[in-house]
């Protein structure tokens, strides 16, 4: 099954989960890029703002085509218990391009239930694997996890 991940991530969690993911399961990796600044304080302010409102954002150049590719799985720090705004941006121009789709997140204890809802809703498919690293966890072994979401994968 030809697999890409696609992610956004702001502290750099959701970019380690998705580099660890791609390099699981041998398969190609993007980044989500957000044009709007959301370093430091303030732009973590905005960032809740933003998800919470459920904006769009004005995303970089998306280089791999989904269409081409039988998975794809899809990474997201949650902010607001929603979805960041550049993976709403990025799922908003994809609509109806994806074959099958999993979901990952980072968050601080929280809200991924709610957010995998809101991008099962707004894509229209039902992921055939999720996962949440907490960032906790991510100080610590979730090895474990990770696995089983790799194994509802393949």
């Amino acid at each position: 099954m030809k697999t890409l991940v696609v992610y956004y991530s702001r502290s750099g969690n959701t970019k380690k989960i998705a580099e660890e993911i791609s390099s699981k399961l041998k398969c190609e990796i993007e980044e989500i890029v957000d044009s709007k600044n959301r370093k430091g304080m303030l732009g973590w302010i905005i960032s809740a703002i933003d998800a919470h409102s459920k904006k769009l954002t004005t995303i970089g150049e998306i280089i791999k085509d989904p269409t081409k590719y039988d998975l794809i799985v899809i990474g997201t720090p949650i902010w607001a218990a929603l979805m960041a705004p550049a993976v709403r941006s990025y799922i908003n121009k994809n609509k109806g391009k994806f074959k099958n789709v999993a979901f990952f997140c980072t968050c601080s204890s929280s809200g991924d239930s709610r957010a995998f809802g809101e991008m099962e809703d707004y894509i229209g498919i039902t992921p055939i694997s999720k996962i949440t690293i907490t960032t906790k966890e991510l100080n610590k072994n979730y090895e474990a996890k990770l696995k089983n979401f790799i194994k509802g994968v393949k």
